[in-house]
């Protein structure tokens, strides 16, 4: 074997141009593969990190009818639904890997909510105690929730910084108050994620994946919620779990006890549901993926086209070495020895196009990133898969060449010659 692999780099380094041109093919089609795996990972570790946070482990139990999720700002309240209680929420926090539990009613679209002549058409939630804890959400400016506001049932409502910006222009929202279906509130904080919680928004690809494009939001203590809105709202469900490996199982244990506990009329086709932030980076992984995938198979087809180009210049081996081939042979050279020093020689051209394929599909991904700001993450079982697979491409299309070249009658080449 080694006396195989001297032959092969003896034979590689006598035709320097020739193996350069024929390992072209094998390093494109290994350094794009390379370069895509690459980016697919950064992408995905991307996307999970950015949608769940770090620790933001925060899954939504929201009221579904046929599985959609029942928005309040276009649908009367529906018949046979309860309101959750205290006591339930503290239930749900008994679930495993459940950290905290909020309540939270929301509408998607705000309507008569208006800043002197400017009018707002966000977001409005209305929050229990918990939830700026569990969606990771700080107090920039003025102050939260207190117990008094809940208790007391007063006005008082905080903004995020896009409401801020979109209601009160570069003014300080602290103070001001705006008009909610005829009722007035008082702002007294501003809002935003924690710098922990925030995605990272690196380009343009990320600000169109990641970033909030409605008009911001408006929290309300939910206390007051009956008073510009309606009595008896059921209220969806945040949870924050302990980390990633239990959102989905808890996600599914709280929207079960919920459905079982909050509805009574089981016929209209209404239930609990949980969509957790790791199932979103999920699909949004599988989109990535999808699409790569198909330059995956583009970049197949470069390495058949590469194997094909080894075949060919084996055989033109096969043949100027004829004379080579029939001395070796009328001297007791066995045929399995001549069959292995071609595969040998064609393994090692085409192993050493897969290492180059590989420095250079690094190389090319480290350098995609720094020029798009495109995240990667270098995958060591694709580069071992790699160099495996451009090794075998090397025995699979060096089998013909080294079989001719095996078969051949020792006296026929010696006269050819």
């Amino acid at each position: 074997m080694v006396e195989n692999i001297r032959l092969a780099f003896q034979g590689i380094w006598g035709h320097k141009l020739r193996s350069i041109l024929t390992m072209l093919g094998i390093i494109i089609g290994i350094a794009a593969i390379i370069t895509i795996v690459s980016t697919i990972k950064g992408t995905n570790e991307q996307i999970k990190e950015n949608l769940i946070g770090a620790g933001n482990n925060v899954v939504t139990v929201q009221l579904n009818q046929s599985g959609s999720p029942y928005d309040m700002s276009w649908n009367a309240i529906p018949q046979g639904v309860r309101t959750i209680t205290e006591e339930t929420r503290q239930e749900l926090e008994q679930i495993s890997g459940v950290e905290k539990a909020s309540l939270f009613l929301s509408r998607s679209y705000a309507e008569n909510v208006y800043y002197q002549n400017t009018q707002f058409n966000g977001n409005v939630m209305g929050i229990d105690r918990n939830y700026l804890n569990v969606y990771g959400l700080q107090v920039k400016t003025g102050r939260g929730f207190t117990e008094d506001d809940f208790s007391g049932f007063r006005k008082v409502v905080l903004v995020d910084s896009k409401a801020a910006t979109n209601l009160f222009g570069g003014d300080s929202p602290v103070g001001k108050t705006i008009e909610l279906n005829s009722a007035v509130f008082t702002v007294v904080g501003e809002v935003a994620l924690s710098e922990e919680f925030a995605p990272s928004i690196n380009n343009m690809q990320d600000y169109f994946m990641y970033a909030d494009r409605s008009s911001g939001t408006l929290y309300l203590p939910d206390a007051v919620w009956p008073t510009v809105y309606r009595f008896d709202e059921p209220q969806n469900v945040a949870i924050k779990v302990k980390n990633t490996d239990v959102m989905a199982t808890a996600g599914k244990e709280a929207a079960d006890l919920l459905t079982e506990r909050q509805i009574v009329d089981k016929d209209k086709n209404l239930d609990y549901r949980s969509q957790d932030m790791l199932e979103q980076a999920q699909q949004l992984q599988k989109m990535s993926e999808s699409t790569n995938a198909q330059l995956i198979w583009i970049a197949g087809i470069s390495l058949l086209v590469g194997g094909i180009g080894v075949m060919n210049i084996m055989l033109v081996s096969v043949t100027e070495r004829t004379a080579e081939i029939g001395l070796k042979k009328a001297i007791g050279a066995k045929k399995k020895r001549i069959l292995m020093q071609f595969l040998t020689e064609a393994a090692v051209l085409t192993s050493m196009g897969g290492i180059i394929g590989v420095i250079s599909g690094i190389g090319l991904a480290q350098l995609i990133s720094a020029m798009m700001q495109i995240p990667v993450a270098i995958d060591a079982t694709a580069i071992l898969v790699s160099v495996v697979f451009s090794t075998l491409i090397g025995v699979i299309f060096g089998l013909l060449p080294a079989t001719q070249a095996a078969n051949l009658n020792p006296i026929q080449a010696l006269r050819r010659d």
